[in-house]
């Protein structure tokens, strides 16, 4: 089984879209006049969640007009994100599900001219060269096996002087990765590098590395505080249990003890297309 077909699998719900909307429409949502908030909390499929995509996108120089890519887009939460900024904003994913239900959800929120989504391979991107402003790749890159073709495709695609913004979950000591983790089931899937191998293959595609931060202490703390919240109110009905599954308390426990370990840690990097 090739390694995007396991993670196809490992991704996918069979009944996505239905358990979201149930959810919503338990909470007295009108699921044709969807807002942003109102899936807050299951459509941010990495550590921090929305406040980590706001504060990612703080430091980018957004303006309206601009053309984003968002690689790996899951639900379609950073890209609608991003699009609160005026920016058109394309969504890839390599999971069918997810790009069908992040385009339904987008629609139901009135974003279609502004968000789209396609399945894609994030080392072939299908974009003419110099047609994003910049690119974001959030909580994807410990899916892929060949970080330097995916930075050599991105490099191409962004116009001289883009930014390529990367928040991922990479190794800065030693230590066993126990399985199952949010991205991952079994080890075959799971692709964690270093800051510095990252900073290599960005530099060696053509980037300037503007930024640098460990967000290991954040995502800590906003673990600590989902805990405390669903301690006194129990679980909400909209959250990233209903995309983990069954296993999802593990993934989570599992990445929380790695985080804790100093084994991994989510890590942000800001670079530059020269």
């Amino acid at each position: 089984m090739s390694v995007q077909h396991s993670l196809t699998e490992h991704y996918s719900h069979g009944g996505l879209e239905a358990a979201l909307l149930a959810a919503l429409t338990a909470m007295g949502k009108d699921v044709d006049h969807l807002s942003p908030a109102d899936l807050m909390g299951a459509d941010e499929f990495h550590n921090g969640g929305a406040l980590a995509t706001t504060e990612l996108a703080a430091g980018l120089g957004l303006k309206p007009g601009m053309t984003l890519l968002d690689i790996g887009s899951g639900l379609g939460g950073p890209a609608r994100h991003l699009a609160g900024y005026g920016c058109e904003v394309i969504g890839i994913d390599l999971t069918p599900e997810y790009v069908a239900v992040a385009t339904s959800l987008t629609a139901r929120m009135g974003m279609a001219e502004k968000v789209s989504f396609r399945e894609a391979h994030v080392d072939r991107l299908d974009f003419p060269d110099a047609a994003f402003d910049g690119v974001t790749l959030l909580h994807v890159g410990m899916n892929v096996p060949d970080k330097a073709a995916m930075f050599a495709a991105v490099h191409r695609v962004l116009k001289p002087g883009g930014f390529f913004a990367v928040y991922d979950v990479m190794r800065i000591g030693e230590g066993e990765l126990a399985f199952p983790l949010p991205w991952s089931s079994v080890p075959a899937t799971s692709f964690v590098e270093s800051p510095a191998a990252y900073r290599a293959a960005l530099e060696a595609a053509g980037f300037v590395v503007e930024s640098e931060r460990d967000r290991a202490a954040f995502a800590l703390a906003a673990m600590a505080a989902q805990r405390a919240r669903q301690a006194e109110a129990g679980m909400p009905p909209i959250s990233l249990g209903i995309v983990l599954g069954a296993t999802g308390p593990a993934k989570i426990a599992n990445m929380g003890g790695a985080i804790t370990r100093k084994v991994i840690a989510p890590y942000e990097i800001i670079a530059r297309r020269t």
